[in-house]
C-alpha cells in the first residue's frame, strides 16, 4: 500500500507516483498500463509532454478505476493569462478521457511574462468549478510564491521542482513547508545513483541504489515521482515501504548536496 500525504485543502496525495516524461505514443501508453497493473495509482503528466492521450490509454488499458487513479497534468506557457487555462484545462481533460484532473499544476512561473498570478486565479476557478481537485504549481522559487500568495486567495497544494539527494533545496523546502505547501520532487534520482555513498547504504540494506534514492525522498516527506519503461523496475521502485533508512544514513545522504538552491525560471528543459 502506498502511503498518501495529505493536502493542504484536504485532499490527499499518493507520496510514489509514475513520471511519463519524455514518453510519447505507445510507449507511453504502455508504460502506464503496466505501471497501474504493478500497483501505481499516481500518474503525472503535462500538455507540453505530448503524451496525455497516450497516458489516457494506458490508463484505460490497465482497468483500474479512474476513481482509484491520481491524475496530475500541467499547462505551460501557451496557457497563461487570463482565462487560458480553461481550454488548456478543458483540451488535457478530453485527451485523457476523464472529467476531472486530481491535480493541475502551472507549469513554470515565467515571470518575465507576468501572467503566473492571473493564470492562478483561472486555476482557482477551475476547482471551485470540479474540474481540478487541488491546485498547485511546478518550479516556482520561493520570490514567485510570495508575489502568489500576496495576491491571490488559494495556497497551492504542491510545488514540484527538480530535487534529489544532490540538489535538496533544503531553503525551497524550509519555505513550502512553512506555508502548508507539500514539495514533489522531479528527476528524484538523476546523478545520484553512481555515488559511492548510495551505493554504500544500498549495499547495507540488500537494496538498489534507486530503491535508497526514493526511499531518501519518502522519508523527507516529499512526494516522488520516478519513471521507468522496464516492468520489473517500476515494481522495485515501488518496493521501498519494508525497510527504513536510519539517521546516520540519512546523514550521509544529506553530505551528497551541492546542488543551487533555488528554482527555475523558464522552460528550457523539457520537464
Amino acid at each position: 500500500m502506498i502511503p498518501s500525504l495529505l493536502l493542504n485543502d484536504g485532499n490527499s496525495i499518493p507520496q510514489v507516483g509514475f513520471g511519463t516524461w519524455p514518453l510519447t505514443g505507445e510507449d507511453a501508453a504502455a508504460a502506464v498500463s503496466a505501471a497501474l497493473e504493478v500497483g501505481y495509482r499516481h500518474v503525472d503528466t503535462a500538455r507540453k509532454y505530448n503524451n496525455e492521450g497516450s497516458v489516457g490509454e494506458g490508463i484505460r488499458r490497465s482497468g483500474v478505476d479512474r476513481a482509484d487513479i491520481y491524475i496530475t497534468t500541467k499547462l505551460d506557457g501557451e496557457f497563461q493569462g487570463d482565462d487560458r487555462a480553461i481550454e488548456g484545462l478543458r483540451g488535457s481533460l478530453e485527451l485523457l478521457g476523464t472529467d476531472y484532473v486530481d491535480l493541475l499544476l502551472i507549469h513554470w512561473p515565467l515571470p518575465g511574462r507576468g501572467e503566473f498570478v492571473s493564470t492562478w486565479r483561472t486555476f482557482e476557478r477551475l476547482r471551485a468549478e470540479g474540474l481540478a481537485r487541488s491546485i498547485g504549481v511546478s518550479n516556482f522559487t520561493p520570490a514567485h510564491l510570495d508575489i502568489l500568495l500576496a495576491e491571490t486567495d488559494v495556497v497551492p497544494a504542491i510545488n514540484q521542482i527538480q530535487l534529489s539527494p544532490v540538489i535538496q533545496r533544503r531553503e525551497q523546502r524550509a519555505y513550502n513547508e512553512a506555508h502548508g505547501i507539500v514539495t514533489e520532487s522531479w528527476s528524484p534520482i538523476m546523478g545520484v545513483l553512481d555515488e559511492a555513498v548510495v551505493k554504500e547504504v544500498a549495499e547495507k540494506h540488500g537494496r538498489t541504489p534507486a530503491q535508497v534514492v526514493l526511499r531518501w525522498h519518502v522519508q523527507n516527506e516529499l512526494v516522488v515521482i520516478p519513471k521507468s519503461v522496464d516492468p520489473s523496475r517500476m515494481a522495485e521502485n515501488l518496493d521501498i515501504f519494508d525497510f527504513s533508512l536510519d539517521p546516520g544514513d540519512l546523514a550521509k545522504l544529506d553530505t551528497l548536496d551541492g546542488g543551487p538552491d533555488a528554482g527555475v525560471d523558464s522552460d528550457t528543459t523539457g520537464h
